[in-house]
C-alpha cells in the first residue's frame, strides 16, 4: 500500500532536514512525501526544494496549521495517510514498514510517542505510552499522541477533515470525532515510531492549559456529545506520569 506523509512548516529551517530525513531513510519504500509550506520567510522553500524525496509541496500563504493540514490531505494519493510535524523525526527506519503490517486491513492506527530535548534528539524529556484502546478512555481524558496517528485515507473521505473552528484542539476534536463518535477502532502498535522535539502550543502556559479546556469542551459540544464534567481535570493530569516513566 501507498503511504503519504504530510509535513506542514513555516519558518522550519533550524529541523525541517532531519524530518525529511527521517522519511527518506525508510525501508518501507513505497512513500509520498507532501510538504505544506505557510509561505515561509527563511530558508525553508529552499530545503524542501533540494531534497528530491519530497514527492510534491506547496507554499503559499494559509489560515493556520490545520489549515496547511487540510491541504495535504486534499493533495495526498496514498491508501494510508501519517502526519510528520517539522520538527519531529521517525524514530527508526522501519517504521512505516511496522505500521503497515500492523494495520492492516484495520482502519487507523497509533503507537506510544516520546518527547525530546530541542537541540539533541536523543535526550529524552517525556515518555507517552498510550496503551490498549478503550473507548470510554476518552470520557477520562485518554487520547493517543496525534503524531502516531495513521488512518486511511476513506477515513477522511467519510468523516471529514480537521475543523478550523477549532486552533489548538483540531487535532483531539478529530480524533474524538473519528474514534469515539464514529466507533472507529484503531489498532495499537506498542513501540516509540515518533521521536517529537519538545513543546507545544497547548502546554506553554496556565493561559493556554486554560484555552485549550475550552477548546475541548467545543470540540465534544460541536460533535453533539456531552463532555464528562471531571475531564478538563483529568486530561492535563494524565500527563504527569509522563515525566517518570521510561520506554
Amino acid at each position: 500500500m501507498k503511504v503519504s506523509i504530510i509535513t506542514v512548516t513555516y519558518n522550519s529551517a533550524d529541523t525541517l532536514q532531519d524530518c525529511i530525513d527521517s522519511v527518506a531513510n525508510q525501508s518501507y519504500k513505497n512513500i509520498e512525501h507532501i510538504v505544506i509550506d505557510g509561505n515561509s520567510k527563511d530558508n525553508t522553500l529552499e530545503i524542501i526544494q533540494k531534497n528530491t524525496s519530497v514527492s510534491r509541496y506547496l507554499s503559499e500563504s494559509d489560515n493556520g496549521l490545520y489549515d496547511a493540514m487540510n491541504k495535504g490531505l486534499k493533495l495526498a494519493s496514498g491508501d494510508i495517510i501519517g502526519i510528520l510535524n517539522s520538527d519531529d523525526i521517525y524514530d527508526n527506519k522501519d517504521v512505516i514498514s511496522d505500521v503497515v503490517n500492523a494495520l492492516g486491513l484495520n482502519e487507523a492506527l497509533y503507537t506510544d510517542l516520546c518527547y525530546v530535548d530541542f537541540n539533541d534528539t536523543n535526550i529524552l524529556r517525556r515518555y507517552w505510552k498510550s496503551g490498549k484502546y478503550n473507548r470510554i478512555s476518552f470520557e477520562y481524558g485518554w487520547m493517543p499522541p496525534h503524531p502516531t496517528l495513521f488512518l486511511k485515507k476513506e477515513v477522511y473521505e467519510k468523516h471529514g477533515y480537521f475543523n478550523l473552528d477549532l486552533k489548538s484542539a483540531a487535532d483531539y476534536e478529530l480524533m474524538l470525532r473519528f474514534l469515539y463518535k464514529e466507533r472507529i477502532k484503531p489498532v495499537y502498535l506498542p513501540k516509540i515510531i515518533v521521536k517529537m522535539r519538545q513543546g507545544g502550543i497547548s502546554n506553554q502556559s496556565l493561559k493556554h492549559r486554560i484555552k485549550a479546556n475550552k477548546e475541548d469542551r467545543k470540540a465534544w459540544k460541536i460533535n453533539g456529545l456531552k463532555m464528562p464534567f471531571f475531564l478538563p481535570i483529568l486530561k492535563p493530569l494524565r500527563k504527569i506520569h509522563q515525566y517518570f516513566q521510561k520506554p
